[in-house]
């Protein structure tokens, strides 16, 4: 079997992979700012209740948990696992665990931000919404664009993990290619569109850091 015909069975499986990458980030990075608010609320039980939440997702194998989102709705409420579920599985899985992790990212960049212009803000009227999203949040993406840079590399990597459930990503796709084939050429090919991917990432999240230098 040559290179293009192994590179485009490998096609569909990177299709699912960009799915999972992306959806990931879509409910992860909100739902990090969340629990960011949450881990510097003035409320005693919500700081506990997300820093608890917090420290189980970052202290536990993201394979653990993708394993929990699927099976946990049979064996603790008897709920019968539909195949279609997997793939649902999978991004609440990931979502909620990379959302720990951008939640810490938010939260010291948001700390690292002087007290004087949240004082300023407030005498030039602004209420703390407006302060927040028009003069603080900028600022805090321009200084979080390097470690949120990390992790969503690390996602890109990550992606590979949904073969747990059985969902078939690139990765499952180069095993069963390279255990029909006997060859290591699958491996390859997909290691090549990983690091092509991370590539992407670095060079666009350079791109979006260079058009925020203004906020230096």
């Amino acid at each position: 079997m040559n290179v293009v015909s192994i590179a485009s069975q490998l096609i569909g499986g990177m299709g699912v992979s960009l799915e999972i990458f992306f959806l990931t980030l879509l409910f992860a990075l909100p739902l990090g700012l969340l629990l960011s608010f949450g881990r510097m609320s003035r409320y005693g039980i919500v700081r506990t209740l997300a820093k608890i939440y917090i420290s189980i997702m970052r202290g536990t194998p993201l394979m653990l948990q993708l394993m929990v989102v699927y099976f946990g709705p049979y064996y603790l409420f008897g709920v019968r696992i539909q195949s279609s579920y997997r793939f649902t599985a999978v991004i609440i899985g990931f979502a909620l665990n990379y959302a720990a992790y951008f939640a810490e990212i938010f939260r010291s960049g948001i700390e690292s931000m002087p007290e004087g212009q949240y004082e300023a803000a407030k005498v030039l009227g602004y209420s703390k919404g407006q302060t927040f999203f028009k003069i603080i949040f900028p600022q805090v993406i321009k200084r979080i664009l390097p470690p949120v840079t990390n992790e969503i590399i690390t996602l890109v990597k990550d992606t590979s993990l949904a073969f747990v459930i059985a969902v078939g990503e690139m990765f499952t796709s180069a095993k069963a290619i390279a255990a029909a084939q006997t060859t290591m050429m699958p491996f390859v090919i997909a290691g090549i569109f990983y690091y092509l991917m991370n590539l992407l990432v670095a060079i666009l999240m350079e791109q979006i850091e260079k058009k925020l230098d203004y906020y230096r």
